[in-house]
């Protein structure tokens, strides 16, 4: 046995959340790609069945009181509140990432009023974020500016309403000083939005602490809420009374059952919804947040740079030099819970490593990106993974 095997039987013996991983459904594949489909929690299957078989065969309509439907999207925001630092009550559940970041920008836009014409996007974001933002600066009537996040606090001015930021860079696994630049923002007078995609349930984010204004996020990543989960929107709780939702729809209305024809928002976090909640995805969702019952973000947190660490010590030892270039920072403050390799021919590459047991994936035109999610990732997967990967590039 070598001696990165060794480590990594010793590391995993000594892992507090070593047993986690057994409460889901895993096989022999060394899974990697848990930032961008999280694996099925053991219980889910057996909470859907009985949400499609009693709640809705044999319930019905009952099931929007009875079994707890219609209060679904605040009662499984209050679930996810704890992995991102926040207290009850900000937090609603539905609809997707990118309808989110629309509701959250424009809400931001319209409180920061007249005289700030300009909205600052992350210049490195997700693709679809800068659709988003580029629509609602169309719409507002702003002019929008993209920016790499490091340029933030010198690029804001008295002109500025909002700033739309990921705080995981989506191909590098690079993290963005959420605190930093939240105070920086506040302090040019603008509103900072967050996308927590690559973050939520990889380490701590603290929306509450550092006075985030408003946050998204997806659910289907490290919370593993299944394919297409809904996402989240956070409203800080003393800007409830000032969100003005782009999409005001009816199950945000203070009265929804009134069916009046003028809007009314509902108060709270609530004002978020728009229409009718999307409860077999949220139901699953909300099963699979149980994994996280007395798991502490903190540990996650100490994990996910312990794997990290690990993974690169190991491909330094196993890949041949030259042969692929790190793009994740090494500082512990500025690396989230993936690593992401540049090579030359990554797209073959991940093809092949897929075919050898190790799923990670693949971003144009020649980034490997492996995803550590330390609810079920151990360290001798780490190695494994890293093994396979010089063997892979050590025969191409």
């Amino acid at each position: 046995m070598s001696e990165l095997m060794s480590a990594a039987w010793e590391l995993d013996a000594e892992d507090p959340l070593a047993g986690v991983r057994e409460r889901f459904l895993l096989d022999d594949t060394v899974y990697l790609d848990g930032n961008s489909l999280g694996a099925l929690p053991a219980h889910v299957p057996g909470r859907v069945e009985d949400v499609v078989r009693r709640q809705w065969g044999e319930l019905r309509i009952r099931s929007w009181e009875e079994s707890g439907w219609w209060t679904a999207p605040e009662r499984i925001g209050d679930r996810i509140a704890p992995l991102v630092g926040a207290a009850p009550g900000q937090i609603v559940v539905g609809d997707s990432t990118s309808v989110n970041v629309f509701k959250a920008l424009v809400a931001a836009v319209r409180m920061a009023g007249e005289g700030r014409d300009e909205i600052l996007v992350d210049a490195t974001t997700f693709p679809t974020d800068g659709y988003i933002a580029a629509s609602a600066a169309r719409l507002t009537g702003r002019t929008l500016r993209p920016v790499l996040p490091a340029e933030v606090p010198s690029a804001l001015t008295g002109r500025t309403a909002a700033v739309l930021l990921n705080h995981v860079d989506y191909r590098t696994g690079r993290l963005h000083d959420l605190p930093g630049l939240t105070a920086a923002v506040h302090a040019a007078g603008g509103y900072a939005v967050w996308d927590l995609c690559h973050s939520a349930g990889a380490l701590p984010v603290g929306l509450d602490e550092h006075g985030v204004d408003l946050a998204v996020g997806c659910t289907y990543k490290y919370l593993n809420g299944g394919p297409g989960a809904p996402a989240y929107l956070y409203v800080r709780r003393g800007l409830q009374g000032r969100f003005d939702s782009p999409l005001p729809g009816w199950n945000s209305h203070a009265e929804p059952f009134g069916m009046t024809s003028a809007y009314t928002p509902a108060d709270g976090a609530v004002r978020g919804r728009v229409g009718t909640p999307d409860i077999l995805s949220l139901l699953a969702l909300e099963a699979a947040l149980d994994v996280w019952d007395d798991v502490p973000v903190a540990r996650v947190r100490a994990k996910s740079l312990a794997l990290t660490d690990f993974f690169l010590r190991c491909v330094e030892a196993y890949v041949p030099a030259g042969r692929v270039e790190n793009l994740t920072p090494v500082a512990h403050a500025e690396r989230a819970s993936q690593v992401a390799l540049r090579c030359a021919d990554a797209g073959e590459v991940m093809r092949t490593l897929i075919e050898r047991g190790v799923v990670g994936d693949f971003r144009a035109p020649d980034v490997l990106r492996f995803g550590f999610t330390p609810l079920y990732v151990g360290f001798a997967d780490v190695e494994r993974a890293a093994r396979v990967l010089g063997q892979v590039l050590g025969t191409a």
